[in-house]
């Protein structure tokens, strides 16, 4: 990965997260987190990484940011200086789901 798709995946993790803070909406129950993003190399769309506590909260979660995108996509390109600025996707994050389980079993195995 190159030095400037790196630093675009920060400057659009920060600005997002900035963007979800103060423009959307959600149940006060839920923490909303940008986990990772991950730019096309030609900067044509970006995926955006998003993890839910508590769990049950993730479908409802995503239903709003798909619902919500057009504005969000907007209030990124008004804060962004570059070009081109990627089109936003937001996907659900299954890795710390996948860190949880191994941990959980990590458990198990020092029980016994």
């Amino acid at each position: 990965m190159s030095k400037r798709i790196e630093k675009v995946n920060v400057l659009i993790k920060k600005e997002l997260s900035l963007i979800l803070l103060k423009e959307v909406d959600f149940s006060k129950n839920a923490l909303v987190t940008i986990t990772r993003v991950e730019a096309a190399p030609n900067l044509s769309e970006v995926k955006i990484y998003v993890s839910t506590m508590p769990d049950n909260q993730t479908d409802k979660v995503h239903e709003i940011l798909k619902r919500r995108v057009y504005d969000i996509q907007q209030c990124l390109n008004k804060r962004l200086k570059m070009r081109p600025i990627p089109k936003i996707e937001f996907k659900k994050e299954e890795k710390t789901k996948q860190a949880d389980r191994v941990e959980g079993l990590l458990e198990q195995l020092k029980k016994e």
